[in-house]
């Protein structure tokens, strides 16, 4: 938004990117979830364009964006975020639409040292150059810190009106920010990629083990970011609903998953992935009726549907807190 609006001040044309990758937190989780009930549910992309006034490009980059969470060539960082291959890898398809959109230059809002892989002193380079952006990649809120780029030396954007900001505070910005008028904007910190996540990626690594492969399809992570998921037995996992939203979210896989949920009581709506034989259904409706109203009742109605077309409801015990082994969450 700030580094948007930085050349938007100096009456520069600007048309914002958006890139998707399937592990963006807002605009999914924070809609199917009622977290925060007072405020309105919004994709940030949309609404900062609309607070600039600019055109937004929404572009679907999942299967590309696969060889850089698969693969990245120099690696990942806490857990599973490549985060200099994925920068590398959004400024390179930036410039491709650049050109072939007749635009003259990529403006990010990487600031030097504020993000501990992309945006150190040392790899903001190796952005420029393995993206192929090299100087036509122009950094305005760092821009002091940085040798100059095309766009400075050929006068198109003056250089000094740009700031110089770096380190991980954010002090400067939120100033920055106030003087422009916008009282409002996402979290100036922490990201919004699952990637980053340790309880996320713990995930995406079950399901690579017992896939046999490092490969995911798009309903794969999206799955992963909704419900409590636990693996009772090494052959299949649960994934249960935490509230009305994760539960209408998760029935609209019900034509892909055995799945189960309570009559008896208000409770969860669960979906089974693996081969379950009926001991498996047993102990996956105990759980279900855990996680429902009636956990402390002796008995619970819970209907339970295959994948074959076979359908019946049982009355089950809950399983208790300590039936529920640590081991089993994923």
């Amino acid at each position: 938004m700030l580094a948007a609006k930085l050349i938007l001040e100096q009456g520069i044309v600007v048309e914002g990117l958006n890139f998707f990758t399937g592990f963006c937190v807002e605009g999914h989780t924070h809609a199917i979830r009622r977290q925060r009930a007072g405020r309105l549910k919004r994709n940030n992309a949309l609404w900062v364009a609309e607070q600039l006034g600019i055109k937004l490009h929404i572009i679907d980059v999942v299967e590309e964006y696969k060889t850089v969470v698969l693969n990245p060539k120099h690696g990942y960082g806490a857990h599973l975020n490549p985060c200099l291959d994925c920068k590398v890898f959004m400024v390179k398809k930036a410039k491709n639409w650049m050109e072939q959109h007749g635009f003259d230059f990529i403006v990010t809002g990487e600031v030097v040292g504020q993000r501990p892989m992309s945006q150190r002193k040392e790899t903001m380079p190796i952005v420029a150059k393995e993206s192929g952006a090299d100087d036509r990649l122009l950094r305005p809120l760092c821009a002091e810190h940085l040798p100059k780029t095309l766009p400075e030396r050929e006068g198109w954007v003056d250089r000094s009106k740009l700031p110089g900001f770096s380190g991980r505070g954010r002090k400067p910005q939120i100033e920055l920010a106030h003087s422009f008028g916008f009282k409002e904007y996402s979290q100036p910190a922490g990201g919004c990629c699952f990637l980053t996540n340790e309880h996320y990626t713990t995930k995406l690594l079950d399901l690579w083990n017992h896939k046999g492969k490092r490969d995911y399809e798009l309903d794969d992570i999206m799955l992963l970011k909704v419900g409590r998921h636990l693996r009772p037995r090494p052959h299949f996992k649960m994934i249960i609903g935490r509230e009305e939203g994760e539960n209408n979210f998760l029935q609209g896989y019900r034509d892909r998953f055995t799945h189960c949920y309570p009559l008896s009581h208000k409770g969860p709506f669960a979906l089974v992935a693996g081969e379950i034989s009926e001991e498996d259904v047993a102990l996956a409706a105990g759980v279900t009726a855990r996680y429902s109203d009636a956990k402390a009742e002796e008995r619970v109605e819970v209907h339970v549907a295959h994948l074959d077309g076979r359908s019946a409801s049982s009355v089950v015990k809950p399983l208790l807190p300590e039936d529920i082994l640590p081991s089993w969450y994923v």
